[in-house]
C-alpha cells in the first residue's frame, strides 16, 4: 500500500510538472505523460512498476476516450459529410492498411501482426490534431474540414479493429478461425443493436427521472453506471470494454443531456488518459532504442511519407482539392494516434506481435507524434513553396474573379459569413439599396444564395487578398457574421491591418470573447444572449406598460455600456469553462462580512480591490439594506459585498477582506 501511494505520488508530481513545460513549449500534454511513462518507466529510471491496477485503470481510460467518441458521434454529421467522410476516410485507412501491412509482412512478421501494424499505423491523433488546428485558426479552412472529417471515419474504424485483433490471438490457420471471426461481428452487431435499442427506449425516461432530482452526484454516478454496465456486457460477450464503452457513449448521445455529460465525465477521462498514455511510455524500452534506432528511423519517415502521399492523393482524386490543400491536409494526418496506442496494447497483451516488432512501432508512434506540432505549424509554408504555381494560382484566379465583381462598389458594406445572420442583414440593407458584398466559404450554400440573387461570392475572409479585392480599401462599414470564433478573430485581424479606420461590426453567440475582439479593433461587438435579453426586457416592459420612449432609452443605454451590466451576472458552476478566455469566466458573487473580517473598519478606498482585478457592484448596509456607493464609508459587519471578477480572482479578494 505504501509502495502504491508513494509511486502514485511521484506519477502525479512528475506529470503536473512535465505538462506545464509542454503547454510552455506549445506541445500537447499527450507527449509530456508520454515522457513521463517513459522516464519513470521499468526500462529507464525503474522508480514504478507497471502494476495490475495501473494498468487496469489505463484500460479504463481508454473505454472513457471511447465513450467520449461515443458521446460525440453524429449520424447526422456523418450523412451530412458523407463525401469526405466516408469517402476520402475510408480510401486513407483502407489504402495505408494495406501498404503498412504488406511492407510489414515482407519484413518478416506474420499475416497477424502485419495486418495489426496496419491498423495502428492507418490511424492518426484526434486529440493532437484539432487542438493545433484550433490555436493556428485552421479548424474551418479547407484542409482543416478534411482533416476532421477523416479523422471521424478513423475513430469509427476503430470499433471493428476492437473485436478482429482480439480474434486474431487464436489459431487463425484453421478454418474454425474465421468461423470465430464471424461469430464475434454477429455478437458485436447484436449487441450493438440490443444496446442502442435500450439506449433509446430506456435511457431517456431514466435519466429525465434522475436529472428531476437536481443532484448532479446522482447524474455523474449515473453516467458512470451506465459507462460500467455497457463495458461489461461487452466483455461478457468476449468482445472489448472499450468497445462496449463507445456504445455507451452513443447511448447517451441520444439523450438531451449530451453536454452535461461531456461536462461531467471530462476530469476522469483526462485523468484516466494521461494514466494510459504514462502506461503506454513505461512500454518503450529505452535499452534497445540503440539497437533498433535504424528501424525506428525508418519506419517514422515512412509514417509520414506514406501517410501524406495516400491522403494527397486520394484527396485531390476523391474530393477534387487543389495540390496545395492536398498536401496540407496529408501533412496534418501524417502521424500516429492514441488509438493507435490503445490496439497495440491490446496485440501486446494478446501476443499477437513479437517484442522488437512492437517496440518498433511504439518508438515511430511517439517520434511521429512529436513531430506532428512542427508538420502541422508549417503545413502552409511546405505546400507554398512546393506548389507555388498551383496553389498560389488558384488564389490569383478567384480573387481576380472577385475583385471584377466588387469593382463598381463603393461605400458598400462588406458582410464575412453568409449563414442565417449573414443573410438577414443581407435581406434587410437589400431594401434599403444599399450595395453589399458577401464572402462565404460553403460551395452548397453559396450556390443556393446566388441563384436567389444574393451578391454572395467564394471566398476565405482570413486571407488578406480576398479582403482586397473585395474593396476593402473603399468599403464603408464591414460586418462579421462567422459561426467560428476563431475564423471570426483572425478575419477582424486582417481588416484593421488592410483598413484600420473601417468600422467593423461583430456577431458572436455570447459574450465570451467580448474584451478580446475590442482589443482587436472590433468598433461593435454584438452578443445574440445579451440582444435576445433585451428583445425579451422590451417586450414585457412593452406589455407592463411602460413607455417605449422610456423602453429605447434604458435599451440603448445598456448598450452604450457595451453590455457592462448584462455580462455580470451569477453562475451556478464553473465546469467546464477553463479552455475559455479569462475574461469570459468573469462572474458575480456575494460576500457577507462576518465578524472579526479584516475588512471591518476599513474603507473600499483603502481596500483597493481594483488592483486584483475584481470591481465592487454593490455594498448593501446591513443595518438599514440600502446600498452605499461611497469608497470612504467604513464596512460593518454583516455587510454584504457583491463582487465581480474570475473565480481565480475573486478567491484571491475574499481571502484578502477576510483574512488580511
Amino acid at each position: 500500500m505504501h509502495q502504491a501511494l508513494s509511486e502514485t505520488a511521484i506519477l502525479l508530481s512528475l506529470s503536473v510538472i512535465a505538462v506545464v513545460i509542454f503547454r510552455r513549449i506549445q506541445l500537447p500534454p499527450i507527449l509530456a505523460y508520454l515522457a513521463v511513462g517513459i522516464l519513470l518507466g521499468p526500462h529507464a529510471l525503474s522508480i514504478v512498476s507497471e502494476s495490475d491496477a495501473i494498468h487496469f485503470l489505463a484500460e479504463v481510460g481508454v473505454s472513457f476516450l471511447l465513450f467520449t467518441l461515443g458521446l460525440e458521434f453524429s449520424l447526422a454529421k456523418l450523412i451530412a459529410n458523407r463525401r469526405a467522410v466516408v469517402g476520402l476516410g475510408s480510401a486513407q485507412v483502407t489504402i495505408t492498411i494495406m501498404i503498412a501491412g504488406l511492407i510489414s509482412w515482407l519484413a518478416g512478421t506474420g499475416f497477424e501482426a502485419a495486418f495489426v501494424v496496419g491498423c495502428v499505423l492507418a490511424l492518426s491523433s484526434t486529440a493532437v490534431v484539432i487542438k493545433l488546428l484550433a490555436e493556428q485558426l485552421e479548424l474551418e479552412s479547407r484542409h482543416g474540414l478534411l482533416s476532421v472529417s477523416v479523422l471521424l471515419f478513423q475513430d469509427i474504424a476503430v470499433v471493428p479493429m476492437l473485436v478482429i485483433i482480439p480474434a486474431l490471438a487464436g489459431d487463425t490457420s484453421s478454418d474454425i478461425f474465421y468461423l470465430k471471426l464471424l461469430l464475434s461481428f454477429a455478437e458485436g452487431i447484436l449487441v450493438t443493436v440490443v444496446m442502442l435499442a435500450i439506449g433509446h427506449w430506456l435511457l431517456r425516461p431514466v435519466f429525465r427521472e434522475i436529472a428531476a432530482a437536481h443532484s448532479p452526484e446522482l447524474f455523474t454516478l449515473a453516467v458512470l453506471l451506465v459507462a460500467l454496465i455497457a463495458s461489461l456486457a461487452t466483455l461478457s460477450a468476449g468482445l472489448s470494454m472499450a468497445l462496449g464503452a463507445f456504445l455507451a457513449g452513443m447511448m447517451l448521445s441520444e439523450t438531451e443531456f449530451k453536454h452535461q455529460i461531456e461536462t461531467d465525465i471530462r476530469p476522469f477521462r483526462d485523468v484516466l488518459l494521461g494514466l494510459f498514455f504514462i502506461t503506454v511510455g513505461m512500454q518503450l524500452d529505452v535499452t534497445v532504442l540503440p539497437q533498433i534506432w535504424a528501424w525506428v528511423l525508418l519506419v517514422t519517415l515512412g509514417i509520414i511519407i506514406v501517410k501524406t502521399l495516400v491522403t494527397m492523393s486520394m484527396s485531390k482524386l476523391i474530393m477534387g482539392v487543389q495540390t496545395g490543400v492536398a498536401l496540407r491536409t496529408g501533412m496534418v494526418l501524417a502521424q500516429g494516434g492514441e488509438f493507435g496506442f490503445a490496439l497495440l496494447s491490446i496485440a501486446i497483451a494478446n501476443f499477437i506481435l513479437e517484442p522488437e516488432t512492437a517496440q518498433i512501432v511504439l518508438a515511430s508512434i511517439i517520434f511521429s507524434m512529436l513531430l506532428t506540432p512542427f508538420m502541422i505549424r508549417y503545413n502552409g509554408h511546405v505546400a507554398k513553396l512546393l506548389f507555388v504555381s498551383s496553389y498560389v494560382g488558384n488564389r490569383e484566379a478567384l480573387q481576380e474573379d472577385i475583385q471584377h465583381q466588387a469593382a463598381p462598389l463603393k461605400q458598400h458594406v462588406i458582410i464575412c459569413g453568409f449563414g442565417r445572420i449573414g443573410q438577414n442583414i443581407a435581406r434587410l440593407i437589400q431594401k434599403e439599396a444599399i450595395p453589399y458584398f458577401a464572402l462565404d466559404y460553403h460551395i452548397k450554400l453559396l450556390q443556393d444564395a446566388h441563384k436567389a440573387g444574393f451578391n454572395v461570392y467564394f471566398g476565405d475572409t482570413t486571407h488578406k487578398e480576398i479582403l482586397q479585392a473585395a474593396g476593402i480599401d473603399r468599403a464603408a462599414v464591414a460586418i462579421i457574421c462567422h459561426d467560428d470564433i476563431a475564423t471570426t478573430r483572425k478575419t477582424l485581424k486582417q481588416i484593421k491591418l488592410l483598413n484600420p479606420e473601417l468600422p467593423v461590426l461583430v456577431r458572436t453567440a455570447d459574450e465570451s470573447y467580448y474584451e478580446q475582439l475590442q482589443e482587436d479593433g472590433a468598433t461593435e461587438v454584438v452578443p445574440e444572449t445579451l440582444e435576445s435579453s433585451l428583445i425579451l426586457a422590451s417586450q414585457l416592459l412593452s406589455l407592463m406598460g411602460v413607455p417605449m420612449t422610456r423602453i429605447v432609452r434604458s435599451i440603448q443605454a445598456l448598450r452604450n455600456e457595451n453590455y457592462t451590466s448584462l455580462r455580470q451576472f451569477f453562475q451556478s458552476d464553473d465546469a467546464g469553462n477553463f479552455d475559455k478566455p479569462k475574461s469570459s469566466r468573469k462572474r458575480l458573487t456575494s460576500l457577507t462580512l462576518p465578524e472579526g473580517a479584516h475588512a471591518i473598519g476599513k474603507t473600499l478606498g483603502e481596500l483597493k480591490l481594483d488592483q486584483y482585478g475584481v470591481s465592487i457592484q454593490t455594498n448593501r448596509r446591513c443595518d438599514d439594506n440600502d446600498q452605499v456607493k461611497s469608497n470612504q464609508t467604513s464596512l460593518k459587519a454583516g455587510d454584504v459585498l457583491v463582487l465581480f471578477g474570475t473565480p481565480e480572482d475573486l478567491e484571491h479578494v475574499e481571502t484578502i477582506l477576510l483574512n488580511g
